[in-house]
This record gives C-alpha cells, structure tokens and sequence, in this order.
C-alpha cells in the first residue's frame, strides 16, 4: 500500500518558518513589565491630584510597600537611629500619612527638623536638619557638644570629630555668639580656638593672639579683627592682643 507524501514534502512547498528562541523573547517580556511598572506608577501620580479615596486604595496595593529608606542630611546622626525611630518595615506603605513619620524622626535630640517625601513606587526619602554643635564645653565625662540652644548633643567627639571652639564653660549668650559667627563669618569661625567668660567680656582665643570684647558684641564687629590682624602682619608686628572693647576702636597690644 502506497502511502501518501505528507503536504509540507510536497515539491516547491515552502518551509513554515521556525519559532524564535525562548530567550530572545526575554527583551519583549522586559519591556512589557516596564511599561507596566510605569502605568503603576503613572497611577500613583495621578493619585496625588485624586478625590480622598485614591490613596486609601492605592495604600492597600502591594506594589507601593516600602521597600527602601534613603537618608539625606545626616552627618551626626546615624542611620539605624533614624530607620529605628522610624519604625516601618515593608508592611507598610508609601502612601502612609507622613506627619506622624517626621514627627517620629524629629524626637530625635540631633535633629531640629525632618522632611519626608515619597518616592514612588516604593521609596521613602527622608531629610533631616540636624542641630549643629557650636562648641565643646568641658563636663566630668570629657568635651561635650552643644548647639546655638544651649543643648548637649549626644555626639561622641571621640568616634564623630567636631570642629568646634571649647567654650570653657555652658553659655547661651557665647553659643549664639558662635552660631552666628559660624553661620556669617565661617572662616572668622574657624580661627577661634576657645571662648572664655569674664564677666561682661568674652576672651576669645585666635590662632595666635586673644581678642577681648564685650559680650554685647556683634560679629561685624568681630570681622574688624581680620584687617587689623593683615596689616600688623604685613609691617612684621607680632600681635599678643587685640581689644574690642572701647568704641570704633581696636587696641593692638604687641609681643
């Protein structure tokens, strides 16, 4: 019995052409969950514009847990103090109120402030505004920073450097002083090595010679120093003293 020529051995037929690989459908199928992802997120946005109701749906998504915590701003505080303070874990989502989150960060005794903006789809950024030291005050357990407030930070100088003055002892009228010097005059900052406290005068110790002055004194007033301090410099003079404390004047006192 003859059998029959199956269709595609016929003469002149023309080969069905071959599927493609598995793996070179593998870029299609990326570019498909990109476009997705980006719908999702597209969503999202839309939901900042939304009625009441978008984010209370958008909250119940998985796609929009958190899944990272970026930190900006932190140079004194640490990281796992802050993600401690925190307290979420991918249970919880972006679309979260954040009031109570920086309030949370902000009971923090390095920060003044905190910020925090979602982005989407998973991350949380949050900004802190630290409280700056501006001296370090001698206590029985060693230097201790403290900020323009008056407040200790619980900052070790020993693992954390702080370049700051030594203020002889907790002044509020002396760290306003060096707050303001440090955030107008920074390199006139920079040059105070330490600040004392004589009644109504500061002793304020520079690189290499004191400076007296009241302690109603401003900080133009203190950039009067710089010039004097060129020009005694420039003639060979060595400078032992500069006095602040009589009006319009700066007394040089030479070694």
């Amino acid at each position: 019995m003859t059998g029959r020529r199956p269709p595609d051995a016929a003469a002149g037929a023309a080969p069905e052409p071959l599927a493609p690989p598995a793996q070179e459908a593998v870029p299609e199928r990326r570019r498909l969950r990109k476009l997705k992802r980006a719908g999702v997120v597209a969503l999202g946005l839309a939901a900042l514009a939304s009625p009441w109701w978008g984010r209370p749906v958008l909250a119940r998504m998985a796609f929009f847990r958190v899944r990272r915590v970026q930190i900006e701003g932190a140079r004194y505080t640490a990281p796992r103090d802050i993600l401690r303070q925190l307290h979420v874990d991918t249970s919880v989502s972006v679309w979260a109120d954040l009031g109570p989150l920086e309030t949370r960060v902000e009971e923090l005794p390095e920060v003044r402030a905190a910020a925090i903006r979602r982005k989407l789809p998973g991350t949380l950024v949050v900004t802190v505004t630290e409280r700056v030291p501006v001296a370090l005050v001698p206590t029985p357990q060693g230097l201790r920073p403290y900020d323009a407030s008056g407040l200790p930070l619980p900052i070790d100088p020993s693992r954390e450097p702080v370049d700051a003055p030594i203020l002889a002892r907790r002044d509020t009228t002396a760290l306003r002083l060096l707050a303001e010097l440090r955030q107008r005059a920074p390199e006139l900052y920079q040059r105070v090595s330490d600040v004392r406290r004589v009644g109504d005068e500061f002793d304020l110790t520079f690189a290499t010679f004191l400076v007296r002055a009241m302690t109603d004194v401003t900080v133009r007033r203190l950039e009067e120093v710089e010039p004097v301090a060129r020009d005694l410099a420039q003639r060979r003079l060595q400078v032992s003293e500069l006095d602040l404390r009589f009006r319009d004047q700066v007394i040089a006192r030479l070694k």
